[in-house]
């Protein structure tokens, strides 16, 4: 079931996904060589305590692995998505995903982005602007009567450009009364097919890209999701709002 959303639910979605970028704004003020993904873990949970809000991810369950035991994931070069905060620091060269889920008056919001750990290959850095790149021409294809294939198709055609490729086992969704929701949106797909798209929708687009082949495994923790041939992945997510002309993006500051 997709839910169209009322005004007060938008509103309620807003304001967590508010909280949702500028946790992740504060996050990349702190991206450096040495710091721990324990330690931004923390950064992030305090931040999002502070406004009277739960983290989304703490506790939340999936078939198959124990309760998600942090309040972000944290996820570099190799991992996609989904990797626990620990004792890792971090260092020069690499490429962090966040991604951070927010639960505040019932609804929620989610968003993530890529950032350089100081100085990264040129490989690297085209690899995050094509992600980035990929998502705001799936953002702009999110309008009322386009079908939801055309962001897919939108985020694929671009990738696949520079000799990318999108992950096709992971996918972005509905979010608002819940943290996943109908509909899931792949990350390729064919123009002019899936579901109408309607003013009162609420996405989570987020293109997950690798450098090399698209398959992806899970590792032993249950969780982290990580390239089947060991290359770095890039993700960069923004929760948008379908409304009557262009979409709104939610997770902004």
């Amino acid at each position: 079931m997709i839910y169209i959303k009322t005004q007060k639910d938008i509103d309620f979605i807003k304001e967590s996904c508010r909280i949702v970028a500028e946790t992740l704004q504060l996050l990349k003020k702190n991206i450096k060589p040495g710091i721990t993904t324990r330690e931004l873990d923390q950064i992030a949970e305090d931040y999002i305590i502070s406004n009277n809000a739960k983290a989304a991810f703490k506790g939340y369950s999936q078939a198959g692995a124990f309760n998600y035991p942090a309040s972000i994931c944290t996820s570099v070069d190799d991992e996609v998505v989904h990797g626990i905060p620990s004792g890792r620091e971090l260092k020069e060269g690499e490429i962090i995903s966040l991604d951070v889920g927010v639960l505040k008056n019932g609804f929620f919001g989610d968003g993530a982005i890529s950032v350089a750990v100081g100085n990264v290959s040129s490989e690297k850095k085209k690899l995050m602007e094509v992600t980035e790149k990929s998502l705001y021409l799936g953002i702009e294809e999110a309008k009322v009567n386009n079908r939801l294939h055309d962001i897919s198709a939108a985020i694929q055609n671009y990738v696949e450009l520079y000799g990318f490729s999108v992950v096709r086992d992971l996918c972005g969704h509905g979010v608002g009364k819940y943290l996943h929701e109908e509909p899931s949106i792949p990350n390729y797909g064919k123009r002019g097919t899936g579901s109408k798209l309607k003013k009162g929708m609420t996405l989570a687009i987020e293109p997950m890209v690798n450098m090399g082949e698209f398959g992806v495994k899970t590792g032993s923790d249950g969780w982290t999701v990580v390239t089947a041939d060991g290359l770095p992945s890039a993700h960069f997510e923004h929760t948008v709002l379908i409304s009557n002309g262009n979409p709104e993006i939610l997770t902004v500051t």
